[in-house]
């Protein structure tokens, strides 16, 4: 793989919380797909099961490319990305990547990613644009109340263009995140994937959905409950209240 075909240091940013079985096999796979200076964020929320001491083994292991921020106090997926993101566009990454630990978002697609973002503000990775598809063990009764929320009840209150607005599998540009002015966004949940989707599109910075495959999480146990969905849902309207004014000129100027 030529390293032309990349700019300087694309980032991957891990949030994690009781991952100890998932993040080395994780590190492991992104390394493995050979994309040159691939630098590793894990961002660990005081995992209680040890991910955070195997984290710091890795970093050892890989002293120049994986780093590790152990986050205290106030916790939550929204905090850990906008912290990763911080951090990364710190370190100068002019891609960055955001993903589950899990393998419900698989490495192979981080090539692709890191191709299209030269003509995209950011890459998403979509379970519901065509070829897109669920783990077959979803069932039909969790495949539909996803497409619902996603592709009917999140883009009715939006206006959203985006069929799959709670995707976590992301590849932004530098100048996107930093445009985007990171302390707008207030979610901490799962609201947060809708948070930046609707923003993203409010302040007028070019999508590509491509298609992939969900698989179940191969390890642990998800964090993703039915109370944890009814949140989200009510949540959209404060996202739509907080936003619902900002055009492409609100762009943060850097």
């Amino acid at each position: 793989m030529s390293a032309s075909r990349y700019r300087v240091k694309p980032t991957v940013i891990l949030p994690t919380y009781n991952e100890a079985e998932n993040v080395r096999p994780m590190s492991e796979a992104l390394f493995g797909l050979g994309v040159p200076d691939l630098n590793i964020l894990i961002v660990d929320d005081e995992s209680p099961d040890g991910t955070g001491r195997i984290a710091d083994e890795l970093a050892v292991e890989h002293p120049d490319q994986l780093h590790v921020l152990h986050r205290t106090g106030q916790r939550g997926l929204g905090r850990a990305y906008v912290d990763g993101f911080r951090w990364a566009l710190a370190h100068d990454a002019d891609f960055i990547i955001q993903m589950d630990c899990d393998f419900s978002h698989s490495p192979s697609y981080v090539p692709q990613f890191l191709e299209q973002i030269e003509h995209y503000d950011v890459v998403v990775g979509s379970r519901y644009v065509q070829g897109g598809r669920t783990d077959e063990d979803w069932g039909w009764g969790r495949w539909l109340l996803s497409w619902w929320a996603n592709s009917v009840y999140t883009r009715l209150i939006l206006g959203c263009r985006a069929k799959d607005a709670t995707a976590g599998f992301k590849c932004w540009r530098q100048e996107t995140l930093q445009g985007i002015d990171l302390s707008r966004i207030r979610s901490q949940g799962y609201v947060f994937q809708v948070e930046m989707a609707f923003v993203t599109e409010r302040l007028g910075y070019r999508v590509l959905e491509i298609p992939i495959y969900f698989e179940d999480r191969r390890m642990g146990h998800s964090k993703m409950t039915m109370s944890v969905k009814i949140e989200a849902a009510l949540r959209v309207w404060e996202v739509r209240r907080r936003h619902r004014h900002l055009r492409p000129c609100d762009r943060l100027s850097v």
